[in-house]
């Protein structure tokens, strides 16, 4: 019944809907607001994560997190500042292996999404 009445009611003009939300209304006892959400459900987009695609994965994540530990947990602002250098000694004494992708997207990184992140 939802369905069908959902699909009338989108399809339908400003006085038609206000006619078929007080049947609806009527037959199923929902409050009116409650109503319009259920007979709009089937016109809405899949919910996702609202906003753009994420820029770093959980790789870069989970790197930013050993250089947060190996700099004694210094903010994002000076891990930043620091991170050349972090990065070189790390990779040349083995504690780091990096591909070049994964290397700059850690050099090009700001300082709030290091702190977000």
């Amino acid at each position: 019944m939802t369905e069908a009445t959902g699909e009338r009611y989108r399809q339908s003009g400003r006085s038609d809907k206000r006619r078929i939300l007080d049947e609806f209304v009527q037959l199923t006892g929902h409050h009116r607001k409650h109503a319009i959400r259920m007979l709009f459900q089937e016109s809405l987009l899949p919910m996702g994560k609202p906003g753009p695609q994420r820029r770093y994965n959980d790789v870069v994540r989970a790197k930013l997190i050993t250089l947060w530990e190996a700099s004694d947990r210094i903010c994002g602002k000076r891990r930043k500042a620091l991170m050349p250098t972090l990065l070189d000694s790390m990779t040349r004494r083995g504690h780091l292996v990096l591909p070049n992708e994964l290397r700059t997207q850690l050099e090009e990184i700001s300082a709030a999404t290091i702190d977000r992140l």
